[in-house]
């Protein structure tokens, strides 16, 4: 008997497909429960968001890329910070030591923010932040220095990632244990509803998940579980879901199986509205899953680095079958160092070829009706349906990390895929197959460890000039807001403005929530 063919979800594929196969007519883009999109006509209104994720070494060469990347079409930054900030330490803490720079652009003060956005109208760029622990400081200081140059922060338009319980499932740059996290991420919340009500306050990551190895199911399950959890948490913290719903966004990964990945978004949509609806949502624009999309890191290589533009490719056209509200394609040599200006502007001309050249932007959710497509929808569903189940089985997405069976799920799913590369059941070009002859030595990004000095420098200077009375008193009122469970973000803002620096208003955190140890 022929063994059957599984995608990496588990689920059965067909040799052929037929009207037996499909489900039942699903309503219109537009129409709940959004299967087939969340605007009626999708990109014929208006295409997604073309971002490009950048940030590397100071906030000067930073912003040089955003200016390159803007006046090449980019009509949305996403910022990559380096790991000291994205963990809470200025750039001149010991443990900082080797890592300012190198993953991304190291911000330390309102001063760093202020150069990183020089020349570029804030109101007119959305603008994404992939941060999490440190985010609500971050978005203080876009905040401030959007106020500094004149701009109503009620009208800035952009994401802040804010999504720590994937940080303790798979991507680990937390800081603080989850209670207090969840408290942090809830203060955002309230105060953005307010401040800043054109703001996604959360994007709710599955891509990191995707990047340690989960599978797509395994991806949209544990994103949508963390999803309820920040819901809940912020219901029971008095906020409206119908205003809340409104401004939540999810972050999803794409790869290779473009069937698979189409169908992993429309079932995430459905899901998504049953959920909110079945958490009390009524507006229907508050059940409505939007989500940006970004190619899969992982799945890039470093033999054969041009290889990657092809997959790329395969990964974008998936995001926009499946209905992204914005899209950022990786760049081709991104598995040896950062991206080059080139490979950014050939990721970038990719979306814009896709965008302007393919006709898949000419009438929404084109694969719909697909007797393949609209079974593996339903099958993904499923699949995903009962991981869920078993997650609210054990209390929710935090207990479920606080037991490590997210961080289980993931490694033994990564193990499998590994072995199955190593076994040559999967291919991967240029890889376990078709290696050919040796690549080229290719040109290299690279960041000098010299960018920590600089950095030191800018914060001595920094300390120098401001007062010191106000940043004692502003520390002070950050922690007394922490100990009385009062909203944070007021002190956190008055904090920055007198040029608290990222690093001392985490400390103040840490000595008031303690640090997490898994």
């Amino acid at each position: 008997m022929e063994n059957p063919v599984k995608n990496d979800s588990g689920i059965v594929i067909n040799k052929v497909y037929t009207a037996d196969d499909a489900t039942a007519p699903l309503p219109n883009p537009g129409k709940f429960p959004y299967t087939r999109g969340i605007q009626e006509d999708m990109y014929r209104g208006r295409h997604w968001t073309m971002r490009q994720y950048a940030g590397f070494s100071t906030a000067e060469e930073s912003n040089r890329r955003y200016q390159f990347l803007l006046a090449q079409g980019v009509t949305g930054l996403s910022v990559a910070f380096d790991l000291p900030t994205q963990i809470g330490y200025d750039s001149d803490h010991a443990l900082a030591e080797g890592e300012v720079g190198k993953v991304g652009v190291a911000i330390d003060s309102i001063e760093d923010m202020e150069i990183l956005f020089a020349g570029i109208d804030m109101e007119k760029v959305s603008t994404s932040m992939t941060i999490n622990s440190t985010g609500f400081i971050l978005l203080a200081f876009y905040a401030a220095v959007a106020r500094k140059k004149g701009a109503d922060i009620s009208k800035l338009t952009g994401t802040i990632q804010n999504d720590i319980l994937k940080e303790y499932a798979a991507r680990g740059t937390y800081i603080y244990p989850p209670a207090p996290s969840m408290r942090i991420i809830t203060d955002l919340f309230e105060w953005c509803s307010k401040e800043m009500p054109k703001w996604n306050t959360i994007s709710i990551s599955g891509y990191h998940i995707r990047e340690a190895g989960s599978t797509a199911a395994q991806e949209v399950a544990f994103t949508l579980s963390n999803g309820k959890a920040y819901v809940k948490a912020a219901i029971e913290n008095g906020i409206d879901i119908n205003v809340l719903g409104k401004r939540l966004s999810f972050f999803f990964n794409a790869h290779n199986n473009l069937f698979e990945e189409v169908a992993k978004f429309r079932a995430a949509r459905k899901i998504w509205a049953e959920t909110m609806q079945s958490l009390g949502a009524t507006d229907p624009k508050a059940m409505m899953l939007r989500f940006h999309a970004q190619t899969g890191g992982s799945t890039l290589t470093q033999q054969q680095p041009l290889n990657n533009i092809a997959r790329v490719t395969l990964q974008a056209l998936a995001a926009v079958l499946g209905g992204t509200q914005s899209l950022h394609t990786n760049g081709f040599d991104e598995a040896l160092g950062l991206p080059t200006e080139e490979a950014a502007q050939v990721a970038l001309k990719t979306q814009q070829i896709i965008a302007f050249e393919s006709g898949v932007a000419e009438t929404a959710d084109p694969l719909g009706g697909s007797f393949y497509v609209e079974s593996l929808t339903a099958s993904m569903e499923d699949a995903v349906k009962e991981i869920m189940a078993h997650i609210d089985e054990m209390g929710g997405s935090v207990r479920a990390i606080e037991e490590g069976f997210m961080q289980e799920q993931i490694a033994q799913s990564a193990y499998h895929f590994q072995r199955e590369v190593e076994q040559q059941k999967k291919i991967v070009v240029g890889v376990n197959k078709f290696q050919g002859a040796k690549d080229p030595e290719p040109t290299l990004l690279t960041i000098d460890d010299s960018i920590r000095d600089l950095q030191t420098e800018k914060l001595k200077k920094l300390k120098a000039k401001r007062d010191q009375e106000k940043v004692v008193h502003c520390l002070k009122m950050i922690e007394q807001a922490a100990a009385n469970g009062n909203n944070i973000m007021p002190s956190v803002m008055d904090a920055v403005e007198q040029f608290c620096t990222l690093g001392e208003i985490s400390d103040v955190l840490r000595n008031v929530f303690g640090e997490y140890r898994q």
